[in-house]
């Protein structure tokens, strides 16, 4: 089998990726700052840092921190130069490439949920948005969006009433199961759905008995032991919905991307893994194809949901 019989493309609603394989938002920034690593057309899509109604400093330095090679510290805290600064000084760079833009919007309350969606919509350039469902709704006490079903649905059918473009719902599984959102985000009207998981963590310096992050206590915890927690959330969720799923959370390698796909995955996201090997990405692109050459799968989707069940 050749490489030119590999069919690497998926759908997710009306956006179709020439391959399944993108950067999760968050350390990726918007793009630009990988561009001198490899060639960004090369990635399925792009998704730009969550972004919201207006800039956000975020949190102190120091803002990640590895540790023993299976676990990374990040806390970011939202940074980002808000949606008027992202329209006039970010997206000209991503319109110039040959690959779908899908922004991560992040809301305190419905309605700027509502606003951002309203402006990414008539911006050239951008195919698709992520709702961040992992930020806290100021209005409701403080507690994730992903924490009640009802905001969950509210969130996602207000921002599908808003844009004709592809919505990606990303709930962030723990209080309510992760089978229970994703049918909730398919009723609302999403396109697919990104599960999310996070967990805070932290780091102690011995020597000097304070916090490797500096002023910042607690800490997202990501890398490599997040990857088996992912892949049954993917599983869970692809049982429950007939919309696309994509995977993320632990990816390092191909062989990591090809789980998630068994399990269930149409795409999948990779995160934290990107700063520290800054072409793991296109590593992962080239490994999937060689896969499917190893296996002689003519097409990616022919590989989604295949799990043996004993």
């Amino acid at each position: 089998m050749t490489k030119d019989l590999v069919d690497l493309s998926v759908n997710l609603g009306k956006l179709t990726l020439k391959n399944p394989v993108m950067p999760s938002s968050g350390l990726f920034g918007y793009g630009i700052e990988f561009k001198d690593f490899f060639n960004l057309n090369e990635l399925g899509a792009i998704v730009v840092k969550g972004t919201t109604l207006y800039p956000k400093a975020g949190n102190f330095e120091h803002r990640f921190t590895e540790v023993s090679g299976c676990a990374s510290l990040s806390t970011i805290g939202l940074q980002n130069v808000g949606i008027e600064r992202f329209v006039k000084e970010k997206l000209p760079f991503l319109r110039s490439l040959e690959v779908p833009i899908i922004v991560n919007i992040a809301g305190e309350t419905v309605d700027e949920f509502i606003r951002l969606t309203e402006i990414l919509s008539k911006e050239e350039g951008v195919s698709g948005i992520e709702i961040n469902l992992a930020c806290p709704n100021v209005k409701g006490g403080g507690a994730k969006f992903s924490e009640d079903p009802d905001m969950v649905y509210k969130v996602v059918k207000a921002v599908r009433d808003s844009t004709h473009l592809t919505i990606i719902s990303k709930p962030s599984a723990g209080k309510i199961d992760i089978s229970v959102l994703a049918k909730i985000c398919e009723e609302a009207g999403a396109d697919a759905i990104c599960p999310n998981y996070s967990v805070m963590g932290m780091v102690i310096d011995i020597h000097t008995r304070k916090s490797k992050l500096g002023k910042n206590l607690l800490a997202s915890v990501g890398g490599p032991w997040m990857k088996p927690i992912s892949l049954g959330l993917v599983w869970q969720a692809a049982k429950s919905v007939k919309i696309p799923i994509i995977g993320g959370g632990g990816i390092t390698c191909a062989e990591d991307s090809i789980e998630f796909f068994i399990a269930g995955a149409s795409a999948i996201q990779v995160g934290i893994f990107n700063t520290i090997e800054p072409k793991v990405i296109i590593k992962i692109i080239e490994g999937i194809k060689k896969y499917l050459e190893e296996y002689q799968v003519k097409k990616l989707t022919d590989l989604i949901g295949t799990l043996k069940l004993i």
